[in-house]
C-alpha cells in the first residue's frame, strides 16, 4: 500500500515538474529570449551566455547551478535539495527540447514581457507549492539568510534579481530593455504570490462579545463553520469577553459578520485578510 502511494506521489511530482517547466520555458524562451529582455536569477544569467555565445537556455542553466549546489549543499534539507535537482533537470530539458518546437511571439514587447512574467510565475508557483524549487539563486537567498539572519529574505532576493537585471542591462546597453526586466521581476513576484497564497486566501473574523457560544452556534447553524473561542478580558471595565475567531472563504465571512450581529448586537467584530488558510474544511497541506 506504501509503495503504491509513493509511486503516486513520484508520478504527481513529475508532473507538476513538467507543467512548471513548460511554462517557465514558454516565459524565458518563447518571449524574453526573443525581446531581449535581461533576466533575474539563474536563468537570466544563463539568458545572458545564450545571447553572447549562443549556449543553450537550458543547459547554460544547469552549468551556471554546478557552483552554487556545490556551495550550498549543506545549509539545505536533503529532501528539499534532492526534489529541487530534479525540478532543475526537468524544466531545463523543457527550455531546451520542447518549447523549442513552438511558436516564439515576436509582437509588442510590453505584452511579451507581461507573458513573460505571467507563464514564468505561474511555473515556478506550482513548484514551490510542491515544496520543491528550481535551484539557482533560490539556493542562494537560503544560504545567504541563513548565515545573516537579521537580513530579511525578501531584501536578498530583490537586491540579487535587481543586480542580475542590470548586469544584463549593461552588457547589452539596452535602458528599455532592463526597465522591462525590472518590471517582469516584480510581475513574476506578485504571480508567484497570489498563486502561492492567493488560491486558499480568505478571511478571519474575530468576534469580541459576551455570547460566546450563541455566536459559535448560529455561525455553526446558518454558515457551516467551525469557531474557536477565546478568553479576554476588557482593558478599561476589566470584564471577562468571548473571542470568537472563524476562518472562512470571502464569500462567507458576510454572513459570519450577519450572524454574529444576530446573536449579539452589542458584538466588536473585526475582519482581517488571511493569505492561507490550511486544514479540516480547507485545503489539506501536500507532505
Amino acid at each position: 500500500m506504501k509503495s503504491n502511494w509513493n509511486i503516486k506521489k513520484f508520478s504527481y511530482d513529475i508532473f507538476i515538474d513538467i507543467v512548471g517547466g513548460v511554462l517557465i520555458g514558454l516565459g524565458i524562451y518563447n518571449f524574453a529570449a526573443n525581446a531581449e529582455f535581461p533576466l533575474a536569477g539563474v536563468s537570466g544569467l544563463a539568458l545572458i551566455l545564450y545571447r553572447l555565445f549562443n549556449i543553450p537556455i537550458g543547459w547554460g542553466t544547469i552549468a551556471l547551478n554546478i557552483p552554487i549546489v556545490i556551495i550550498c549543499f549543506k545549509t539545505l534539507g536533503k529532501e528539499f535539495f534532492a526534489r529541487s535537482i530534479r525540478s532543475l533537470i526537468i524544466s531545463s530539458l523543457i527550455t531546451d527540447y520542447v518549447v523549442t518546437l513552438l511558436p516564439v511571439y515576436s509582437g509588442d514587447r510590453m505584452l511579451a514581457a507581461l507573458c513573460t512574467g505571467i507563464f514564468s510565475g505561474l511555473g515556478y508557483a506550482l513548484i514551490f507549492m510542491n515544496h520543491s524549487s528550481t535551484a539557482g539563486m533560490d539556493f542562494v537567498c537560503v544560504a545567504i539568510h541563513s548565515k545573516h539572519p537579521h537580513i530579511s529574505l525578501g531584501k536578498i532576493v530583490f537586491s540579487i534579481d535587481c543586480a542580475v537585471v542590470l548586469l544584463g542591462g549593461a552588457i547589452f546597453k539596452d535602458v528599455d530593455a532592463t526597465i522591462y526586466g525590472l518590471i517582469i521581476s516584480y510581475f513574476l513576484t506578485v504571480v508567484i504570490d497570489k498563486i502561492t497564497y492567493g488560491i486558499n486566501s480568505g478571511k478571519i473574523a474575530l468576534i469580541v462579545t459576551d455570547e460566546g457560544q450563541k455566536v459559535a452556534n448560529m455561525i455553526d447553524e446558518h454558515v457551516g463553520r467551525g469557531s474557536t473561542i477565546l478568553r479576554g478580558c476588557g482593558s478599561y471595565t476589566g470584564a471577562e469577553k468571548d473571542i470568537v475567531m472563524c476562518a472562512s472563504n470571502n464569500k462567507e465571512m458576510y454572513a459570519i459578520r450577519e450572524m454574529a450581529r444576530k446573536a449579539d448586537e452589542k458584538a466588536f467584530v473585526i475582519i482581517m485578510e488571511s493569505n492561507e488558510v490550511l486544514g479540516e474544511g480547507f485545503r489539506e497541506e501536500i507532505q
